[in-house]
């Protein structure tokens, strides 16, 4: 074998020397097509950690900068991982261009019909704030934003939200709005979106980017299920044709538009509307279908069906003079969105609607960024690199804040259905993004008005696709929660399912949220213990639940093994976790029932898994102890690292228990254990023996 592919470490200081050297000229590996094995990067949350962070554009092996390195050098770094754009456009390879440009036509011609859809079926805003959500903050997140193929765009779920959050302000007091409607709803969304902006970059700035594991899958399936539904219903009264009668009717609450559908549906439906949009969805269906089987033929493939639909709906509409048999058209669009193209968003005007929408920015700002970091971190593992949730809080907060800058922008995240489409068609870096913002932008002021034919019922039918997608996997987790039992939460997605459809979508989130959150609190408020045995003829303790061999063989002594690092937060139930293993054991067991071990008289504590242990953990240990002490059970103390052994000391622990109860391994404290018994059964002995 050859020596110099040996993995060990060098052992002279000419030898690291030289090593040190070899790593940083590593050469630089331009973008992922140079790169087939994928090498990931390694990044950490640590901002004052020496490394200087390569972004996306560049290459995925990270090079170390010594601590002495240039100043200069450091600045750069971090000007690079902060603003990753500054990397990879410099940086940028030829090779990827024409992927990238291919991505970018076929996001594209999938994204202009669905902004335009978004905007005005969920929205009720002009068509062109749809357009110009899919542009703007595309732009923005392609300069900041660190995952390759996340293509940030409005979606259904946020833009019926802000269409729903509009609706209530403007009937809740109609006196008070003097201005028309239309105007009104710019303002309001543009309040929305910048606090969005604003509420992301804190999020990020705070690093508080792990709320993507917090909030469980149940929950976020609940919430997509109802949206589903409350679209499909939405979407339903102008695949009917009766918009007109719905604004006599005005039913409020997805509840009285379900019934508002039954009642009018088979009775009031304008036909020529209902049969070109229901005509329309089957072939969207039908082709969707079909493209399964025409993977390897990647012209067919790549067609983008639903532009297709709305140049031939329109083409048709304009022919046969649809529009006076009364199906709605979408009519003259007016490229600008107010009195000026670019507006301060937070003016005087607007302050008085910050307070009436917050909650619906909080809550558009935790689902779209839950629904952004799955598509990121999905494309990072199939291209080999890695995404920091932060550094995507800050950029889709930048995102949204530059576009709340143009009156009516709806907030703008990633979809996941999008990003693997771009994926898929070759896009490797953000200028595929760049490309798709362009070209939404060129038809945005020079195809809107060939599109004055084009049917609402059509654009609506594009939506009931989506609601297809977004019901896609609600089947299979239901039966997954079936089979295995997940009792919580198959309750927790229904809990979110109903409120959302009774209420509204705020109340059915917001209120499973805290569930979900309360149910990490209590979870994480029981702090993981477990009794440990000997395994046989060894010196080896085992968790007893975990390996049938390991015995308790110290008659009267718990053995205990705290796994994880105690707190504040797990330790309130610390005494009752303990009496329950000392009377109950392991398996689950019921209060009321009779206790099935003998309370211990001594205990053994193997702390190796707890690594730190603050002051308030410290307290109700040290009265935990005391009442030990008082019942006469002996307490030793095994495996402590040297940090919580000096907080043991400082808190009188140690003074408490005395420094012969504390011990390096198991093994020793329980030969100290046998030696007392054995001492303690000589004296009865003897004792008994001399009073004879």
């Amino acid at each position: 074998m050859d020596p110099s592919s040996s993995a060990g470490p060098p052992h002279s200081a000419e030898q690291r020397d030289s090593h040190r050297h070899v790593l940083f000229s590593l050469p630089s590996f331009r973008s992922s097509h140079n790169n087939p094995i994928g090498i990931a990067r390694v990044e950490s949350e640590d901002e004052n950690e020496p490394l200087l962070r390569r972004s996306a554009g560049e290459s995925d092996v990270e090079r170390r900068v010594p601590y002495g390195g240039s100043k200069k050098a450091s600045i750069r770094a971090k000007a690079k991982y902060y603003i990753p754009s500054l990397d990879w456009i410099p940086n940028y390879s030829v090779s990827s261009l024409g992927g990238d440009v291919l991505a970018g036509f076929t996001v594209a011609a999938m994204l202009i019909p669905q902004s335009v859809s978004y905007a005005t079926s969920l929205a009720r805003l002009s068509p062109v704030t749809g357009l110009y959500s899919a542009a703007i903050p595309s732009i923005a997140y392609a300069l900041l934003g660190t995952s390759r193929q996340l293509n940030v765009a409005p979606e259904a779920a946020l833009s019926l939200i802000i269409g729903q959050t509009v609706s209530s302000i403007i009937h809740a007091s109609p006196g008070d709005h003097p201005e028309n409607s239309d105007a009104l709803a710019l303002v309001i969304t543009s309040v929305i979106v910048v606090q969005v902006g604003i509420m992301s970059f804190v999020l990020g700035f705070f690093r508080l980017g792990f709320l993507d594991v917090v909030l469980s899958r149940a929950l976020l399936r609940g919430f997509i299920t109802a949206i589903a539904v409350v679209i499909a219903v939405e979407q339903f009264i102008p695949m009917l044709g009766l918009v007109a009668l719905e604004h006599e009717v005005n039913p409020q609450t997805t509840l009285q538009k379900i019934g508002f559908l039954l009642k009018y549906g088979f009775t009031r439906f304008h036909r020529p509307t209902a049969i070109l949009s229901f005509s329309a969805f089957l072939i969207l269906v039908a082709v969707r279908n079909l493209k399964v089987y025409i993977k390897k033929w990647p012209i067919l493939y790549r067609i983008p069906e639903v532009l297709v639909l709305v140049i031939v709906s329109t083409l048709l509409c304009d022919e046969f003079n649809w529009d006076e048999d009364g199906i709605d058209v979408l009519g003259v669009v007016n490229i600008s969105t107010g009195k000026n193209f670019v507006a301060f968003p937070l003016r005087h005007s607007a302050l008085k609607y910050v307070h009436q929408t917050t909650s619906a920015a909080v809550l558009i700002s935790v689902i779209g960024f839950l629904d952004s970091i799955v598509a990121a971190k999905q494309n990072a593992s199939r291209f080999g690199y890695t995404v920091s949730p932060n550094r995507e809080l800050v950029a889709l907060g930048a995102a949204n804040f530059a576009a709340s800058f143009v009156p009516g922008t709806l907030p703008a995240f990633g979809s996941i259905t999008r990003s693997r489409i771009n994926a898929d068609v070759g896009g490797r870096t953000q200028f595929a993004s760049i490309v798709c913002s362009a070209l939404v932008l060129l038809a945005t002021f020079f195809l809107l008005p060939a599109l004055y034919y084009l049917p609402k019922c059509v654009l609506a039918s594009i939506i009931c696709m989506v609601v297809l997608s977004l019901l896609g996997e609600t089947p299979e987790d239901i039966v997954f929660y079936w089979k295995t039992s997940s009792w919580v939460d198959m309750g927790l997605m229904i809990l979110t399912f109903v409120l959302t459809i009774v209420w509204n979508v705020q109340t059915g989130v917001v209120v499973s949220v805290i569930i979900s959150l309360l149910l990490v609190v209590r979870r994480s408020s029981r702090p993981r213990m477990t009794i440990l045995g000997r395994i046989p003829g060894t010196e080896t303790w085992k968790p007893i639940n975990e390996n049938p061999e390991a015995e308790e063989d110290l008659p009267g002594t718990l053995i205990v093994r705290i796994r994880e690092n105690l707190d504040f937060a797990n330790t309130a139930q610390l005494k009752e976790r303990l009496r329950r293993l000392e009377l109950y054991g392991t398996d689950p067991s019921h209060p009321s029932e009779q206790p099935r071990r003998q309370a211990a008289r001594v205990l053994i504590f193997h702390m190796a898994d707890m690594e730190t242990c603050d002051a308030s953990a410290i307290q109700i240990l040290h009265e935990l102890f005391e009442e030990y002490k008082s019942r006469d059970v002996d307490v030793y103390i095994t495996h402590l690292h040297t940090g919580p052994r000096l907080a043991f000391k400082r808190g009188g622990i140690e003074r408490l228990l005395g420094e012969g109860a504390f011990y390096q391994d198991v093994a020793r404290a329980a030969s100290r254990v046998q030696s007392v018994s054995r001492v303690a059964s000589d004296v009865n002995v003897d004792g008994i023996t001399g009073s004879r």
